[in-house]
């Protein structure tokens, strides 16, 4: 799969999480190519959501996690992607998808997220890598490299 270079990625929190966890070996490395690869291309993009659940995952789920000092310094190292805001026709779009495609709300919070955000891709493992969401193809990073892309 060849996309333009143009096209928005919008990645979802695991990878974000794998990203920094170095203790999940394989699964580190990819997804540290992969945001080594959105930050070169300028493709990469998220929402508060992920921000906010990026920040929870890594200073109250891993072991060890990280202080709220250093947490807070890996979220703003993000803030450069110009993090989406939930409107509320964002809302209204997951809650569409929700029902359509009978995905968990948070799901589809980042469906219509991604979708806001005109991406053409969502980079995540919590969905079926090749689904499609009206114009939007799930990638699951560990199937294929950014350089594929």
């Amino acid at each position: 799969m060849i996309a333009s270079r143009r096209e928005a990625i919008f990645v979802d929190t695991n990878v974000l999480v794998y990203a920094i966890d170095s203790a999940t070996g394989e699964r580190h490395r990819t997804a540290r190519n992969w945001i080594d690869s959105l930050w070169r291309s300028q493709r990469g993009r998220v929402s508060l959501q992920v921000m906010q659940e990026f920040y929870n995952t890594i200073t109250r789920k891993l072991r060890p996690g990280l202080s709220p000092a250093e947490a807070q310094k890996e979220v703003r190292a993000f803030l450069p992607w110009s993090p989406l805001e939930i409107s509320t026709s964002i809302l209204e779009q997951a809650w569409f998808y929700e029902t359509r495609f009978q995905l968990s709300f948070w799901d589809a919070l980042i469906v219509s997220s991604a979708r806001a955000a005109d991406c053409r891709f969502l980079l995540t493992e919590d969905l079926q890598d090749g689904q499609e969401f009206d114009g939007l193809k799930v990638l699951s990073p560990f199937r294929l490299g950014p350089d594929s892309m």
